[in-house]
């Protein structure tokens, strides 16, 4: 699947949640949308369960994504919970893209699936690829995550976290970048909405 990337003209703060020993590791971009009550409806006893659609739950490509999120969401005061005796649903969709010097990409799934739709929908976020010092390969990934109230199906939170890293580098690896993602997603939630912020 081919996708455009478009820079969002975008004065962002700079976070630093650095993971020890990746000092090389590039920063991450991070837009999250909310609902106004979104606040009011986080931990205080409430249970989460992550959504995989599309995906399968056993699959151990999917694992280090869907534990990074169960982590954070814990973080947040959310226990696990059965899908039917869920407060809230978190739809996780993974995106994974091998980018080449020319800047073709070739489609890497890791078959987590997710929800389409979005607070603000239409935000363009961008990735920066510095080709130069020669041939170079770059693993591009895109982590969402959509919480919803499951008996509505309303959404009350979205954030999407992007980042590129040297293809076959630790730091693109799955079991060291899913937890980095996620952390960085979720970091100062609910966030503040509409806005993109990047985080080393």
């Amino acid at each position: 699947m081919r996708r455009s990337a478009i820079v969002a003209l975008i004065a962002t703060p700079l976070l630093s949640l650095a993971v020890p020993g990746l000092a090389s590791a590039n920063p991450i971009e991070v837009t999250r949308f909310a609902a106004s009550d979104v606040a009011t409806r986080v931990g205080h006893g409430a249970a989460a369960v992550v959504s995989v659609s599309g995906g399968d739950p056993q699959s151990l490509a999917d694992q280090p994504w869907i534990a990074a999120v169960q982590r954070e969401l814990a973080s947040l005061g959310y226990g696990a919970a059965t899908p039917g005796a869920a407060d809230v649903v978190a739809e996780v969709d993974v995106q994974r893209e091998t980018v080449g010097r020319s800047g073709s990409r070739g489609p890497v799934s890791v078959g987590v699936g997710g929800a389409t739709g979005s607070y603000g929908g239409g935000l363009g976020l961008g990735l920066g690829f510095n080709f130069g010092g020669g041939p170079r390969r770059l693993d591009a990934t895109r982590v969402r995550v959509i919480l919803r109230d499951r008996v509505s199906g309303q959404p009350i939170w979205e954030g999407r976290a992007e980042n590129s890293e040297k293809s076959g580098s630790r730091a693109a690896s799955a079991d060291v970048l899913a937890p980095r993602l996620a952390r960085a997603l979720f970091a100062g939630f609910p966030g503040q909405s509409g806005t993109t912020i990047t985080v080393k």
